[in-house]
């Protein structure tokens, strides 16, 4: 048996997994989010029913989450146009991280549900992700680490400056 261990640090996760264990927040964060800075809480683009923003804990590099601003656990509860402008914003996302990352695919799809794997589960969101050949390689699988290899803030300000070079942020829907 191997006695040697290797660490991997990763700090940024810390304020996560805490907040996995500690009470329910008095303020739902995606509640909160909206009421902030863009540049803070790295709100990539604001809709009328919904907004874009990245994920502070990604699944991959460039991972962005579409969220109604109306707090609601299940899909079921959303509105026609709230539905709506969801999967436009959700469109926008794709092309936005096609353009600066150029992923070879996506997953894109909603947990409802703590038991489905939501982190947030009384605020329903979609989730973009982008994919590359090679992402899932043998880190996950043998070290059980996963390798995000962008900074969170350096992926926003480029995805930021491509949605402003379309044009205009307030049309760039479509």
């Amino acid at each position: 048996m191997d006695s040697h261990i290797n660490v991997l640090y990763a700090p940024w996760r810390y304020k996560y997994i805490k907040s996995t264990v500690e009470r329910e927040p008095s303020e739902c964060i995606f509640c909160a989010a909206p009421k902030k800075s863009d540049d803070e809480v790295l709100i990539l683009y604001r809709g009328r029913y919904n907004y874009i923003i990245m994920n502070l804990y990604p699944y991959n590099t460039g991972h962005v989450m579409v969220i109604p601003y109306r707090h609601v656990a299940d899909i079921t509860e959303l509105t026609t146009e709230e539905l709506t402008e969801m999967m436009d914003l959700v469109k926008l996302s794709v092309k936005l991280i096609r353009q600066v990352l150029k992923p070879h695919g996506f997953n894109i799809g909603m947990n409802i549900g703590r038991i489905a794997g939501a982190g947030v589960d009384k605020h329903i969101h979609i989730h973009v992700v982008p994919r590359w050949n090679g992402d899932t390689n043998f880190m996950p699988v043998i070290a059980g680490v996963k390798v995000i290899s962008q900074d969170v803030r350096e992926t926003y300000k480029a995805l930021k400056e491509a949605l402003k070079s379309q044009s205009g942020s307030q049309g760039a829907i479509g």
